[in-house]
């Protein structure tokens, strides 16, 4: 049985960054990113840790095929995507888990 997984794009303070990822547990990569558990990455080196978009796909696969699609993208067509979903770039730090929960139970 195949896991499910999650595309998310992460901000820095000033919301000059945008960061497109996949994984299949958002809640302990947020932590990752907020941790700065990978010195010297993208997200590490521009403090890159402010959750401002998700999608929950039914498989990993699904998820990766997206995020590609997404980093194909230009900037101006991202922050329209966040904006349907999130118009006022709020973060979804400090609710992430509450939100996962009611998506996935």
């Amino acid at each position: 049985m195949q896991k499910g997984g999650f595309v998310y794009i992460l901000t820095n303070k000033t919301r000059t960054v945008l960061y497109i990822g996949v994984t299949s547990n958002l809640r302990a990569r947020l932590w990752e990113h907020e941790h700065h558990e990978t010195p010297g990455s993208f997200t590490d080196k521009y403090n890159v840790t402010f959750l401002i978009y998700y999608e929950w796909f039914d498989t990993i696969n699904s998820a990766i095929e997206r995020e590609k699609q997404l980093k194909g993208w230009v900037r101006k067509k991202k922050e329209q995507l966040i904006a349907q979903k999130n118009p006022d770039w709020k973060v979804f730090n400090e609710e992430i888990s509450k939100e996962i929960y009611s998506l996935l139970y």
